[in-house]
């Protein structure tokens, strides 16, 4: 087994590369993917170097790929985001209606596009189910919410 793996090291940095490529997707935040570059590199000069020639061209690859290609990447994707906001924190702002009425001083439930949110008033009076609302702020799972004009 060792012997075929040997031989065939390509293989090997195949898989690195795939996985590398698979963590990227759940991290996101292109430091990964400079691995699997520098895995591609590394099984592209397998067939023709041995194996600690294999290990240097994969580390200069992915230092290249970390301080050159990463920063472009993510100036590139995120270059009109300066401050992107979490997924909880995008629902400030949105406009949505009341599906539970929110009494006096209470929490009641608001319709918010594809969720609903446990909800208080801004100014503490009561909203019945229907009231179109903007949310305003958010603590944890509360949204506070303004009727809408």
């Amino acid at each position: 087994m060792i012997e075929y793996l040997s031989a065939n090291m390509w293989q090997v940095w195949a898989v690195v590369a795939i996985l590398g490529l698979v963590l990227e997707l759940s991290s996101g935040d292109f430091f990964i993917i400079c691995f699997a570059i520098g895995a591609v590199g590394a099984a592209i000069v397998s067939p023709f170097a041995g194996f600690y020639v294999q290990l240097v061209v994969f580390a200069i690859i992915t230092a290249l790929s970390i301080f050159q290609v990463r920063p472009f990447a993510l100036r590139y994707l995120h270059r009109k985001e300066s401050n992107r906001p979490s997924n909880a924190d995008a629902v400030l702002g949105q406009h949505g209606h009341v599906s539970e009425t929110i009494p006096a001083g209470g929490y009641g439930r608001v319709a918010l596009p594809g969720d609903d949110w446990r909800a208080v008033s801004a100014d503490g009076s009561e909203l019945p189910v229907g009231t179109p609302v903007q949310v305003v702020s958010r603590e944890s799972i509360v949204v506070t919410v303004e009727r809408l004009p």
